[in-house]
C-alpha cells in the first residue's frame, strides 16, 4: 500500500497542473475562479427535470385537491362520483354536476346566473343572492333530470336554518354530491356558500357543516358553543347586505348611486323589491327548472373568397386555408421566380 501511494504521488507531481482529470475532481467554484459559485442546475438537474401538467403551469387546477375529489374506492370500481363545482366569473355564476372520467370531466347538468333573467331576475347576477338561486336552480335540474324531484322536494320555507336532506326518512337515499370551489379560498362568509345552501336547500346531499356560513360565530373561549345566527344568512339570501348598501349609497351619494347600480334603476329595481324578487324567484325555480336553449337565429353565410356576407346583412373578411400541397406550391414558385431574378443579374453584370 506504501508502494502504491507513493507511485500515485509521483504520477500527480509530473502531471500538469491544468489537466482535465484534475480539473475535474476539483469543485466548480474553484474552477470559475470566483468564490462561493457553485451552478445548483447543471446539466443533470435539466435532465431530470419533469414539466408540470399544463393546468398546473397556467394556474388553474389545484391537483392536489382533485385527486382527493375525483379518487373512488377499489370496491366501488366506475361508479360515478359527482361534485358540484361553483366558479365566479366577473359577470356571472356558474354552478356544474360533473363526474370524472379517463376521457375528462363529464357534465351532467349546469347552471348560471345569467338564467335568472328567465325567473325574474335581471340584474346582480354575481352577489350572494344570485348565488344562492343558482345553487338552487342546479339541484333541481339535475334531480328532475334523474326522476328524483318529487321524492326529494328540498327545504320549504327558506329561513337560512341548517337543513340535511340525508336525516329525512326515504325509501331511497338522496343525491350525493361533494363540493369544488377550485383554487377560490375558503373565507367565511364567501359567495360560494351560497350556491352550497341552494344546492342543499334544493334537496341534493353535499356534506359540510355551517362553520363558513354568514352568521356563524365561534367560541370565543374554551368549553364555550359556537352560535349560529340563521336569521343573518337569511338576509344574505334575500339580499339586505345590497338593500342596504342602495340605501346608503341613494342618500349620501346620488351620483354615485346612479352610476353603481344603473342597470337596477333601468329595471326600475330599488331596495325595497329585492326580497320580493328573490322570493318570487325561488318559487319559479322549485316550478320549472328545466332549461330552455335559446331559438337559433337562422342567419346564413355565402363565401366569395375571402369575403364572406350574413344573411343579416353583415359582411366579413376571413382568410381560406389552401392546404398542404397549395402551400407548397406556392413557396416553389416563389423560389423559383428569386432564382430566375439572380440568374437575370448575372447575365447583366
Amino acid at each position: 500500500f506504501w508502494l502504491k501511494g507513493c507511485c500515485e504521488s509521483l504520477v500527480a507531481a509530473r502531471r500538469p497542473r491544468n489537466s482535465p482529470r484534475l480539473l475535474a475532481k476539483q469543485p466548480v467554484r474553484a474552477r470559475v475562479g470566483m468564490a462561493f459559485v457553485k451552478v445548483l442546475k447543471n446539466n443533470s438537474y435539466f435532465k431530470r427535470f419533469q414539466v408540470k401538467p399544463r393546468r398546473r403551469r397556467e394556474g388553474k387546477t389545484d391537483y392536489r385537491a382533485r385527486r382527493k375529489m375525483v379518487r373512488q374506492d377499489k370496491n366501488k370500481f366506475n361508479n360515478k362520483k359527482y361534485r358540484l363545482v361553483v366558479r365566479f366569473t366577473n359577470r356571472r355564476v356558474i354552478c356544474q354536476i360533473m363526474y370524472a372520467t379517463i376521457r375528462g370531466d363529464m357534465v351532467v347538468a349546469q347552471a348560471t346566473s345569467t338564467e335568472l333573467t328567465k325567473y325574474g331576475v335581471p340584474v346582480g347576477h354575481k352577489n350572494y343572492a344570485a348565488a344562492y338561486c343558482t345553487g338552487l336552480l342546479v339541484a333541481r335540474r339535475v334531480l328532475k333530470k334523474f326522476g328524483l324531484d318529487e321524492t326529494f322536494k328540498g327545504k320549504e320555507e327558506i329561513d337560512g336554518e341548517d337543513y340535511h336532506v340525508e336525516d329525512e326518512e326515504n325509501d331511497q337515499r338522496p343525491f350525493k354530491c361533494i363540493l369544488d370551489v377550485g383554487l377560490q379560498t375558503t373565507a367565511v362568509g364567501h359567495r360560494m356558500w351560497g350556491a352550497l345552501k341552494g344546492a342543499v336547500d334544493g334537496g341534493l346531499h353535499i356534506p359540510h357543516t355551517n362553520k363558513k356560513f354568514p352568521g356563524f360565530k365561534p367560541a370565543e373561549e374554551k368549553g364555550q358553543e359556537a352560535e349560529y345566527d340563521a336569521e343573518a344568512h337569511k338576509e344574505k339570501i334575500f339580499g339586505a347586505h345590497v338593500k342596504e348598501y342602495m340605501e346608503m349609497l341613494e342618500e349620501e351619494d346620488p351620483t354615485k348611486y346612479e352610476a353603481h347600480f344603473a342597470k337596477f334603476i333601468a329595471e326600475d329595481i330599488n331596495g325595497e323589491k329585492l326580497e320580493e324578487m328573490y322570493t318570487e324567484a325561488h318559487e319559479k325555480i322549485k316550478e320549472d327548472p328545466e332549461y330552455e336553449p335559446a331559438e337559433k337565429k337562422g342567419i346564413t353565410h355565402t363565401r366569395e373568397a375571402d369575403q364572406i356576407t350574413s344573411s343579416d346583412g353583415t359582411e366579413h373578411v376571413r382568410s381560406k386555408k389552401i392546404g398542404l400541397e397549395a402551400r407548397r406550391a406556392k413557396v416553389a414558385e416563389k423560389i423559383a421566380a428569386a432564382q430566375a431574378k439572380l440568374l437575370e443579374d448575372d447575365d447583366d453584370e
